[in-house]
């Protein structure tokens, strides 16, 4: 089993290729991953099954979780309940997240 990830690696990797996240563990019981959105991204995800947290490494903007607004900074972290929609927006700059899933990011 894999124990270390290079993040820094995958951000990279994801600013070249045609997905905005990589999820790098994907175990029973917990997944992780990165998101990176280019200023203005669209961000496409829908509901998960199992509860996440966000962890914002570094960027700017919102994430909407059921409808309210939550103004998003360095540093903070944010826990979204399964099934409920999510997504961030109005990022003016590169936004780049860590995300941890209960379960599998299926």
């Amino acid at each position: 089993m894999k124990i270390e990830f290079d993040t820094k690696k995958y951000v990279k990797d994801i600013s070249k290729g045609k997905s905005y996240f990589h999820t790098f563990l994907n175990r029973e019981n917990i997944a992780a991953g990165v998101l990176r959105l280019a200023p203005s991204q669209e961000d496409t995800q829908a509901p998960h099954e199992s509860d996440e947290v966000y962890y914002i490494v570094k960027g700017d903007g919102f994430l909407n979780i059921g409808g309210k607004d939550y103004a998003i900074s360095e540093g903070m972290s944010y826990f979204v309940a399964k099934n409920i929609e999510h997504k961030f927006h109005g990022n003016r700059q590169e936004l780049v997240v860590v995300y941890f899933f209960s379960g599998q990011d299926s």
